[in-house]
């Protein structure tokens, strides 16, 4: 029976040494890094692959996960800097890239990145007014990711992606800012009337000075025209005296009676004697201004 238990004990310890060197063995998963203990202290972090470590004098004590992952979309109400009360839905995405930092630093991690969300989303809401959170998504998101990435960063967290999926004011917001936007719109149209009646003035004004410029240069014309004819009649009674000077009034009193003649209400018309005689010496004065 002795000889019997001298024979076991070396397979026993054979056997204890292959258990205990399989439980150095570690296997990571490329989804995980594992944390490694010695007597309760922090060592080392392994990483996705193949590993060996000290039976007994070092334990893996935390696995953790450090596939990127998605906190449930939160609501948070936000006053931004018009005093506008608005309630934003958000969705944050990040993932572990120090699994020491995450495991010895806290304790709940979604937690605390939720709480740290609703701060920042809370801040940076507050710089701005109502109209930038809506228009300027892309930059609100840039803005609330980078403040996150530095806060959440002693917790070995990186905060890949942020995003404002809703944004919603209560009904009575919602009534205020329809019926500015009825006035917003109804000053814009009665601009656009105003602008039309300047223009349409402008072109009024536009049009009659156009007039006012033709009709002086109308004016022009004619009194050029008849300093010429009256220069014309100048030089020639200057060159022919008497006859000419005659000529220029019987025309006259020729013109004045075509004028009467043409007239819808003349009914009879008497012609003066010294009319007559000048129809008669008209072709007589011609004769005598031509020239010899």
């Amino acid at each position: 029976m002795g000889e019997i238990g001298v024979s076991i004990l070396p397979l026993a310890l054979i056997l204890v040494c292959v258990v205990l060197a399989l439980t150095g063995i570690k296997v990571v998963p490329q989804s995980q890094e594992f944390v490694v203990e010695q007597f309760g202290k922090y060592t080392r972090t392994l990483s996705a692959g193949l590993h060996f470590i000290v039976p007994i004098l070092n334990q893996v004590r935390h696995k953790v996960l450090i596939l990127e992952r998605q906190l449930e979309p939160q609501e948070i109400s936000v006053i931004t800097r018009d005093n506008v009360e608005v309630h934003l839905t958000s969705a944050v995405f990040f993932r572990i890239v120090d699994a020491a930092k995450c495991v010895y630093r806290i304790a709940n991690v979604d937690q605390a990145v939720k709480t740290s969300v609703t701060a920042i989303v809370r801040a940076t809401g507050g710089q701005m007014e109502f109209d930038e959170v809506q228009s300027k998504r892309d930059y609100f998101n840039e803005q609330i990711r980078e403040a996150l990435t530095e806060a959440c960063a002693v917790w070995g967290i990186e905060i890949t992606r942020t995003e404002v999926l809703d944004v919603s004011v209560d009904a009575a917001t919602r009534s205020a800012m329809q019926q500015q936007l009825n006035a917003e719109r109804e000053r814009r149209a009665a601009v656009t009337r105003a602008e039309g009646d300047r223009q349409a003035q402008q072109l009024k004004a536009d049009a009659e000075l156009y007039t006012a410029q033709k009709q002086a240069e109308g004016r022009r014309v004619l009194a050029e025209a008849e300093a010429f004819a009256t220069e014309t009649v100048g030089n020639a009674i200057k060159a022919n005296g008497q006859a000419a000077l005659d000529f220029e009034i019987r025309k006259q009193q020729v013109s004045a009676m075509a004028e009467v003649a043409s007239s819808p209400n003349s009914k009879l018309i008497v012609i003066p004697t010294d009319i007559t005689k000048s129809l008669g010496t008209l072709s007589a004065l011609l004769e005598g201004l031509s020239p010899k």
